[in-house]
């Protein structure tokens, strides 16, 4: 498949590229500074900028999507906009957008997290993107069948415990090679209208 991945310079983004490519796909890679493609899905008019570039694709997959962390008090509404800005609107728009420029029965792949379901001490804006996400995703799926709509909804990965394991206390962590396997579980599959948890 032609697979268009956002976020592949990240921590996730790599571990999703090497799987996809390790599994025969075509995988064109884009991000903000790096990348075969360097666009901000933040911004809408990008979006239709970075689909023009791209041409004809099976599937596009998300691994990138900005929140600000912060204790509840100390969150402003810029915050919280920001937060839905960043993570929510950026993917929205990617299928959105993409419905059209996709192959009939393509899919998207979007990336929300653990805090839509367990929360944790300054994640409230980031519980709010990715349950927005989520909720997204399931009714998006009801309307562009064919094609599909997946999210995958990890909690923090084992190469990172040493930087964000104090912030998720009590919650075993995935390794990024299994975090993967989601996305290629979304890609590969046949299911629509999911949240995977690895």
């Amino acid at each position: 498949m032609k697979i268009l991945l956002i976020g592949a310079s990240g921590t996730l983004g790599t571990a999703v590229h090497r799987t996809l490519t390790g599994r025969g796909h075509e995988v064109r890679t884009v991000g903000r500074r790096a990348g075969d493609l360097r666009y901000d899905i933040a911004e809408p008019s990008r979006v239709a900028e970075l689909y023009d570039a791209a041409g004809p694709v099976d599937a596009v997959v998300s691994a990138a999507g900005d929140v600000p962390f912060k204790p509840l008090a100390e969150l402003t509404a810029d915050d919280f906009r920001a937060g839905f800005h960043g993570k929510v609107l950026s993917q929205v728009e990617l299928v959105r957008q993409g419905v059209s420029r996709i192959a009939e029965r393509g899919s998207f792949t979007l990336i929300t997290g653990v805090l839509a379901r367990e929360p944790i001490v300054t994640g409230s804006a980031a519980a709010m993107a990715n349950g927005a996400v989520e909720s997204f995703v399931r009714a998006a799926a009801v309307e562009i069948a064919p094609q599909r709509v997946n999210a995958v909804s990890p909690t923090v990965f084992t190469e990172s415990v040493p930087d964000y394991g104090d912030f998720f206390p009590g919650m075993p962590p995935v390794d990024l090679a299994v975090v993967a396997q989601a996305f290629v579980r979304s890609v590969e599959g046949a299911q629509t209208g999911q949240v995977f948890i690895p």
